[in-house]
């Protein structure tokens, strides 16, 4: 029979904290029973620590500070007395930590409990639960606080028994677990076997551990798998790993082998991640630190790896992944990536275990040594710096709602169904939505074989990993095609009339119509071929005449304002293509691609690449496979490191001059006679 203890609920009389201020202070609460030892501890941490970075306060003296006639004067008031400056202690706590940019660590009382009441008395306040960022419950055998407080020379304490003190702790830590969920508050449990070491570098870690620094941990080790790659790599497969790789979770399990060990010594029984996923916190990014802070409490560095390689000699990876995977190990140009919320450890041993270790490297979190934790968005952010910064064609792999935000970034995305009884019940609908209303362009694989689909086959067409046309399509070489006409005589006239500082303005701009034209002409009907339409001829008579295949189906995108001239040229050439003036990357929508079948990018330069890329992402967020033409005056060679299988750029010719016009010498300045402008 389990024993329910009951805990009073706090003063109804408590104002709301005010946390007016430039930013969120970091202020840590260390809690426990009367006697566990949080004086001797912070004493120990501000040794240790020092009082640059951090600030150290002892709730009592603080309060005893701020109130006339001193701590005396506050144990004479009544309860609702006492909970006015226990706010106005607290308050000023926050606000010399934000002003100080330094972390507070606050010694306190979470609740009394004299051992003839029936219930503890809670002193917590409101302010308090929006102020401390993170609490520590120092969790000391109740034996042992009998002992200390029983040689406690300087505190006159009253005698409590061990029983009684055990229920207070379990009281205290199940409230503070409540508590912490519903208030986006970090809790950890320290006990007896944590070092004044371990503690330090945990209050390290959370001084410097905000958003931004985690995406920045997260995003270097990408960089350094990226560039740990062999022979320049292309293409890029980011795999999620729990449920996408194997049918199991691996957390799941890992936490049913901390239940079954006999090492694992904190009261967290069971899987503790589906009451965190399911609290207030959600999938919050609080959420996942909570989780990491489960995974310190639960095991010590070596435990936590045993049984990380207990977990892994038990996970059955699908063959079609290790199959796909070992055919990806022969090229150099493709490389493999696992990008985990779960716990990277695992996955580094079950790929060991089946010799892919050198084939797939693993990004994830799980343990504060790691340092960073991955969430939906920080999945997403990676895959954009893969597409953005590292110009890499991404594919990415995923199972459930954590996984849609980085599938949206990607150029591919497979979406691994599961057996209907074990796979997320919340990812039919999330998918709906984006699918229809997010634009989300996306397949799906069937894991088992026998597995039902997701939504329908027209919504989510079927693939199948091993089959040698989607290999093909993984292995495909993304490097662009560059078609330029430096060689031909006709374009060394139209150059010349580019170059030429004697023709600027309404003459410039014909010259570049008239480039447009010609390249149009030159290129395109090799690129998307010719079909035949009837025409009349002069004589009277229906004959067959040519124009561009699919050119209805044609976009000419002008980037404005350079490219303007050029795209009207083009638009000459092929007068059914539809024409759109674009400043900006999001001022090509939906309805541009939807239907066609041929993107014409058109700028009179192109130097790094930069805005060309832009577009082209802007392009492969609203149809990943559409075939891209970038047409321009002058292409600089180092452009040409833009990544896409589908896309070519087309240039009267390509230059290794790196000079970047300005003034006089600026294409569009020359172009619109505003040279006197810039």
């Amino acid at each position: 029979m389990v024993e329910t203890i009951d805990v009073a609920i706090g003063p109804d009389n408590q104002t709301q904290p005010s946390l007016a201020g430039p930013f969120k202070a970091i202020v840590v609460g260390l809690y426990g029973v009367p006697g566990s030892g949080k004086t001797f501890l912070i004493n120990q941490l501000k040794h240790d620590l020092g009082e640059e970075h951090f600030n150290f306060y002892e709730g009592s003296e603080v309060i005893g500070a701020i109130i006339p006639g001193g701590l005396d004067a506050f144990l004479e008031l009544e309860e609702h007395g006492k909970v006015h400056w226990r706010q106005l202690a607290i308050d000023r706590i926050r606000r010399e930590c934000e002003d100080s940019g330094h972390v507070g660590v606050v010694n306190g009382h979470f609740m009394f409990w004299p051992e003839h009441e029936e219930a503890g008395r809670p002193v917590y306040t409101a302010n308090d639960l929006g102020t401390f960022t993170h609490i520590l419950y120092l969790d000391i055998p109740a034996d042992l606080v009998v002992q200390r407080r029983q040689a406690d020379l300087l505190r006159p304490r009253s005698p409590v028994s061990k029983e009684h003190l055990l229920k207070w702790q379990l009281a205290e830590k199940a409230e503070l677990r409540r508590l912490c969920s519903q208030n986006e508050i970090l809790f950890f449990v320290l006990s007896s076997q944590h070092s004044t070491s371990t503690v330090s570098g945990m209050l390290r870690h959370f001084r410097q551990d905000t958003n931004e620094y985690n995406l920045q941990r997260a995003a270097t080790r990408l960089d350094e798998v990226v560039l740990k790659a062999r022979g320049g790599p292309e293409t890029v497969l980011v795999l999620d790993a729990d449920k996408t790789l194997a049918a199991e979770d691996t957390g799941t399990l890992f936490w049913r082998k901390a239940t079954e060990s006999l090492y694992a010594e904190s009261e967290v029984k069971g899987c503790p991640l589906t009451a965190l996923f399911s609290s207030p916190l959600g999938y919050s990014d609080t959420a996942f630190r909570q989780a990491v802070l489960l995974y310190e409490e639960i095991a010590c560095e070596k435990q936590f790896d045993a049984m990380c390689e207990a977990v892994a000699s038990s996970v059955t990876m699908h063959p079609e992944f290790v199959t796909l995977l070992q055919r990806i190990a022969e090229h150099n140009h493709v490389i493999a990536v696992v990008v985990t919320c779960g716990l990277r450890l695992i996955w580094v041993k079950v790929l060991k275990l089946l010799g892919l270790s050198k084939v797939v490297e693993v990004i994830g979190g799980g343990r504060i040594t790691d340092g960073f934790i991955v969430t939906p968005s920080v999945k997403a952010a990676l895959v954009a710096r893969l597409r953005d910064f590292h110009h890499l064609y991404v594919w990415a792999f995923g199972d459930s709602v954590l996984d849609l935000p980085m599938m949206s970034e990607a150029h591919q995305s497979i979406v691994v169904v599961g057996e209907e009884n074990t796979r997320s019940k919340t990812m039919d609908a999330a998918l709906l939505n984006a699918v229809d209303l997010q634009g989300l362009k996306a397949r799906q694989v069937l894991l088992p074989s026998r597995a039902s689909p997701r939504l329908s086959t027209t919504k989510l067409p079927l693939v199948q990993l091993t089959a040698e046309e989607f290999v093909d399509s993984v292995l495909h070489r993304r490097i662009h095609q560059l078609l330029d006409s430096l060689h031909c005589d006709s374009a060394k006239l139209l150059m010349t009339l580019m170059r030429d500082a004697s023709v600027s303005g309404p003459a410039l701009r014909e010259v570049h119509r008239r480039v447009g034209w010609y390249l149009a002409i030159t290129f395109l009907p090799a690129i998307s071929g010719l079909e035949q339409h009837p025409i009349r001829h002069v004589q009277g008579h229906i004959t067959n005449g040519y124009r561009l295949q699919h050119e209805q189906q044609t976009s000419v995108v002008a980037l404005m304002r350079g490219g303007e001239g050029m795209a009207f040229g083009i638009n000459d050439a092929f007068p059914l293509a539809m024409f759109v003036h674009a400043n900006t990357p999001q001022d090509v929508r939906l309805h541009h691609v939807q239907g066609q079948h041929t993107i014409v990018l058109v700028d009179s330069v192109v130097n790094s690449g930069k805005t060309v890329r832009e577009f082209v992402n802007q392009i492969r967020k609203l149809h990943t496979t559409i075939r891209i033409v970038v047409v321009a005056g002058v292409v600089q060679a180092e452009s040409a490191l833009i990544r896409d299988a589908n896309l070519i750029m087309v240039a009267l010719r390509q230059s290794d001059n790196k000079f970047t016009g300005r003034g006089t010498t600026d294409t569009g300045n020359r172009l619109f006679n505003t040279t006197h402008l810039d």
